[in-house]
């Protein structure tokens, strides 16, 4: 079976299972693509590359893609099916006021490219003189704040989350921000890969200014003193591996403290144009405010304003007019990521959709493409994800019996989430006009700006949802002590009904038991069973669990993925640990199985942990172009695909068993080297 027939096959079958249509059982080969196996590659050598190196020499990235593998193939399939309930929508919106209208006319108002075009950037030209108005630093400051309210988190970033000390209750957080490249390092690394983006984010910010007027030699000497602006205000920033640490990152102010510390901010005025009233606030990074503070005096206002207006321009640039998306891709599509060719108009505003009314175009989704049989097969599984943690708990050597207690009360008390919320957003005060796009976007973010902020002073919600239906991911808020699957990642390779358990333990199973860990990976274990920032550990077992962590970052530090370029083992500690966990935990809930107990029958020459083993690296199956792979590392807490199966397995007895790993091969581990945490 080559890779497109399996592929088609396996959209057949998630077709099938999210519109509830009968068809006949698949035959259990159907869910391994043999094709994409080399056999040339020894499975104790690098398991990756055996479980998909055919697949890896034979597939091309597409000039519109950062990458290829499974995610983008289950994602296409699923915004296939997204295009058509928005074009559905757009051709009979229905009801005014209906979820059915909001969404189609706010697609209707974004495919119409000629409206958009016309207007080039007049929806942005209140904004900018504004700007040109400003006379002091407290107008902007003013302005910055007045532009988080209409979703551009400028100047620094806000939100309003539960008390990390007291889960139950809101809070205001502020943390850094304000840099136009994705991390700190960017303004400091010399190496030629780093300095290549540097030089476009520069061109791109040029050609913001050229596109609204300026000519190129006056935005070229602008452009230098923003960018001689941000590294200051970089120079200030946590690494990325210091913002992983939730103590360190947590400090509880009073505002009338602020106002005496840090005056230059005008916390009053701040907060009174954030339309908040608080009388504390988090502020997790105090030293990047007070660099703020100082530089808000320290730099010219006229160097503040070309700041704010290259930031205004930036943060609408992909709602614009053509050029503006056009430069906009250059610097974040090519130059960041590698991408050569632009997506489709459509896909752009279908992710504006989701971002804006996420919940109603969820509502839609579930209603044509989720079923309650795949909840029901979903729970059961987590279900038994629970029971082989707590039992893998047990079995534990390196931890006290009361630790051990503490632990399982928190497993218990996991908040499971499957599918959709239980409550939908209300989205009735957003008004969607399908004849204006920019509108409708600066509607919603309105819109969800005020759903946030009155979140203060209220207890906490924690229906809530982070993320939509479609969305093909999981994640867990320690802060919630919650594990979520939206609908979207409820599919192939992931997970099918009609799959035989092997693949489906070794592919949702792998997820569920990967964000179980992430209740007790180096940032989560500091979380107690109600999703406060609290100890529950005994000192000796804590400094035990520090010891095994530090394994983790030792081991992934060593895997090279560019050259020189290694896995920043600090970045991707949770990570890392998630993997190695939730693969041993999905491993035993398997084993729990009727099928999983047969340790003899084959299916295409390969018994029932193999296979297992196989659907866990066949969903990881994935190359990137390099351009993306650099940013990743720099900026992503995830491991590069080959390391999330290869590291993981390298820790892991039952797959030397099953693949017969032994001394000589390449991922072969002594046992008493091998990681084992949880």
């Amino acid at each position: 079976m080559n890779i497109v027939k399996t592929a088609f096959c396996s959209a057949t079958l998630s077709v099938a299972l999210f519109t509830g249509c009968k068809e006949k059982p698949a035959k259990p080969s159907a869910f391994i693509d043999l094709s994409a196996i080399d056999t040339s590659v020894k499975p104790g050598d690098n398991f990756f590359l055996y479980a998909t190196g055919n697949w890896m020499k034979k597939t091309s990235i597409p000039a519109s893609e950062v990458g290829a593998g499974s995610f983008l193939d289950l994602y296409n399939r699923t915004k296939n099916n997204i295009h058509t309930i928005l074009e559905e929508a757009e051709k009979n919106p229905g009801q005014a006021g209906s979820i059915q209208q909001k969404v189609g006319d706010f697609f209707a108002s974004g495919m119409d490219s000629a409206k958009v075009d016309q207007l080039g950037y007049t929806p942005i030209q209140p904004f900018l003189t504004a700007i040109n108005s400003l006379k002091t630093p407290e107008n902007m400051i003013q302005y910055a704040a007045q532009a988080h309210t209409r979703g551009s988190n400028m100047l620094f970033d806000f939100g309003v989350y539960p008390d990390d000390k007291n889960s139950m209750a809101t809070i205001a957080v502020f943390g850094q921000g304000g840099l136009g490249l994705p991390d700190r390092d960017y303004y400091f690394k010399t190496d030629a890969a780093t300095q290549a983006v540097v030089a476009a984010y520069k061109t791109y910010m040029q050609k913001l200014l050229m596109l609204t007027g300026t000519d190129s030699i006056t935005a070229g000497k602008q452009v230098e003193l923003v960018y001689a602006l941000e590294k200051q205000m970089a120079e200030s920033h946590k690494t990325n591996v210091a913002l992983r640490d939730p103590q360190t990152n947590y400090h509880k102010m009073a505002v009338s403290q602020l106002a005496k510390t840090m005056p230059n901010l005008q916390w009053p005025m701040l907060l009174k144009t954030l339309n908040i009233q608080v009388d504390s606030v988090n502020i997790q990074q105090p030293d990047f405010f007070a660099k703020l503070n100082q530089l808000i005096v320290t730099q010219p206002l006229g160097t503040w304003q070309l700041y704010l207006r290259l930031h205004t321009i930036n943060s609408a640039a992909r709602i614009l007019s053509a050029p503006f998306v056009q430069a906009s891709f250059n610097f974040y599509g090519k130059a960041l990521s590698g991408q050569t060719q632009m997506k489709p108009r459509w896909e752009s505003v279908y992710r504006t959709i989701d971002s804006q009314i996420g919940e109603a175009l969820g509502q839609l989704y579930v209603e044509k493409y989720f079923t309650k049989e795949a909840k029901q097969r979903m729970d059961a599984l987590v279900h038994n994800l629970q029971t082989a943690f707590a039992q893998r708990i047990d079995r534990l050597d390196w931890m006290s019996d009361s630790t051990k207690q503490k632990a399982k009360e928190k497993l218990q008390a996991f908040i499971k989430k499957i599918g959709y919320p239980d409550k939908w957003r209300d989205y009735s005060k957003v008004n969607i006009d399908r004849n204006h796009y920019f509108d409708n976007v600066m509607a919603a973010e309105a819109n969800n700006y005020q759903y946030m902020i009155q979140k203060l002073g209220k207890p906490v919600d924690r229906t809530e949802w982070e993320m939509t239906p479609p969305t093909i991911n999981a994640y867990y808020n320690p802060l919630y002590n919650e594990i979520v699957f939206p609908a979207g990642i409820l599919q192939f390779p992931f997970f099918d009904p009609k799959a035989d358990d092997a693949i489906n333990y070794g592919g949702i199973g792998m997820v569920i038991g990967h964000e179980m860990t992430h209740g007790f990976d180096d940032q989560g274990a500091q979380y107690d069973k109600e999703g406060n920032l609290k100890n529950w550990w005994s000192k000796a077992d804590y400094d035990q669990f520090k010891n095994k962590s530090q394994q983790v970052v030792h081991l992934y530090n060593g895997f090279t993925v560019l050259d020189s370029v290694h896995v920043n083992g600090s970045l991707t500690t949770g990570e890392n640990m998630a993997d190695i966990g939730g693969i041993a935990i999905a491993y035993d809930a398997f084993k729990m199985t009727n099928e999983g107990q047969d340790s003899t029958q084959k299916t295409d020459g390969f018994t029932p942990d193999q296979r297992f083993f196989l659907s866990l690296a066949q969903i990881w199956r994935s190359k990137e172009k390099d351009a993306y792979t650099r940013r990743l590392i720099n900026t992503d807490p995830h491991s590069p695909a080959m390391y999330r199966v290869n590291g993981p397995l390298m820790n892991f007895t039952p797959f030397y068993k099953a693949f017969h790993v032994v001394p000589g091969n390449k991922m072969y581990l002594p046992e008493n080297e091998r990681i084992k945490i949880w």
